[in-house]
């Protein structure tokens, strides 16, 4: 399957292919003229990595769970540890909205002055609130 069809099926641009294909993640089974050709498995493959990427998996954690022989080799391990760090993540995120829900109808003359707010606050002040994961740089 050319490049152009991989991109057509699979959503992904060819730049981030191209990328995939430099962080080992997918490669190419040959050229036809100047373009790259996949197999069709390559579509599974962008479909798992997208899975990882959508739960926090950095591109190198995703890298390391696929053998040698490029199939995939996930641990239980990881998946728990990372099913724990999304339910810390759900947990904070619900507070923070509860927060601002709470902020937002406050009876206080203005949010500064609402002291479920001024928490909040303080909490980000302290460096405690961390943005997620898909907000870093990659």
């Amino acid at each position: 399957m050319e490049i152009t069809e991989v991109v057509k099926q699979s959503g992904v641009p060819a730049s981030t292919l191209r990328y995939y294909e430099e962080k080992g993640l997918i490669k190419p089974v040959g050229r036809k003229g100047l373009k790259r050709v996949f197999s069709n498995d390559v579509l599974q493959r962008l479909a798992l990595i997208a899975l990882g990427r959508a739960t926090g998996f950095s591109l190198n954690e995703i890298a390391q769970m696929f053998g040698v022989d490029g199939q995939p080799r996930i641990q239980s391990e990881e998946l728990l540890a990372k099913a724990d760090e999304l339910d810390k993540q759900i947990k904070r995120l619900t507070a923070m909205r509860n927060g601002l829900r709470h902020a937002a109808y406050c009876p206080a003359p203005s949010h500064m002055e609402c002291p479920k707010f001024q928490r909040i606050v303080r909490v980000a002040g302290a460096g405690r609130m961390q943005p997620l994961r898909s907000e870093k740089l990659k």
